[in-house]
């Protein structure tokens, strides 16, 4: 179970509850929840059955199962609806795909993490890790690079203290030298790739969504697979890439974005 801070309390030790849940990606019992917690057992209790009983989980008596809440989903989608990029960005997610017959991903960190908010499939979709509401990592995926790239070199640094630098695939970044370095080259061209990285013979092509004052909003990508393009051929889709996080940053400056803790790099 993620670390919680003492300073939060029993709110932040009932959201560490609900994102335990939340990762078993299924109706959980609540034997299988004290394997993975470290709460002892009548006060991770205690915590269940005040989330169920506030709706934000939901208790399933022929199961004995566990799962999120109704309230849960309601907040949820107010989330996605008030402070996304989601709903400002679905159209232009929509369009990018029919033109490139690719899929598309649009992504914000989330603390150190790449949490993906929207996908728009290809026409012949490919079996893949990130769907919406999945979180990912920041040092091995496209979107990740190309938003860390855009972040000055303390937020850099607190994010890859977060990293764990796992090697996935024979092309995985491993240590923090060699993603800096990357990171240099990204901030050069303005895109960065996804070599394989996070999975076996799936690549992308990234860029950063900003806007005009420089404020990192959050990334776009469109992914392939090795069997049917290059990632040369996938550079080819940057500039229209480009064009959009532009037209997507534009559209965000109507709205109240949330303010971020993060801070972008200077222009080099």
């Amino acid at each position: 179970m993620a670390d919680t801070s003492s300073a939060d309390g029993t709110v932040g030790k009932a959201l560490s509850v609900l994102d335990l849940v939340a990762s078993f990606g299924r109706p959980v019992r609540f034997a299988e929840l004290q394997t993975k917690s470290d709460f002892p057992k009548a006060t991770l209790y205690r915590f269940v059955q005040t989330l169920t009983n506030q709706g934000m989980l939901a208790f399933n008596p022929e199961t004995q199962t566990y799962g999120l809440g109704i309230r849960l989903v309601r907040l949820a989608h107010g989330a996605w609806r008030q402070s996304s990029l989601a709903p400002i960005a679905q159209a232009h997610l929509d369009a990018l795909s029919l033109e490139l017959s690719e899929t598309v991903h649009l992504a914000q960190l989330d603390h150190g993490q790449v949490l993906y908010v929207d996908k728009r499939n290809a026409a012949n979709p490919l079996p893949m890790y990130s769907e919406a509401g999945k979180v990912g990592p920041a040092y091995c995926t496209g979107v990740g690079k190309a938003m860390l790239a855009c972040l000055d070199d303390a937020t850099v640094q607190d994010i890859i203290a977060q990293q764990s630098f796992h090697r996935f695939t024979p092309t995985t970044l491993t240590s923090a030298e060699a993603l800096l370095a990357e990171l240099k080259d990204i901030r050069a061209d303005g895109h960065s790739f996804d070599r394989e990285e996070h999975e076996p013979g799936i690549i992308c092509v990234a860029v950063p969504i900003i806007t005009e004052r420089g404020r990192l909003l959050g990334a776009l990508s469109v992914t392939s697979a090795t069997t049917r393009t290059t990632l040369d051929q996938l550079e080819h889709h940057a500039p229209r890439l480009k064009n959009t996080a532009k037209a997507i940053a534009a559209e965000m400056s109507a709205w109240r974005f949330p303010d971020q803790t993060l801070t972008p790099a200077a222009a080099e």
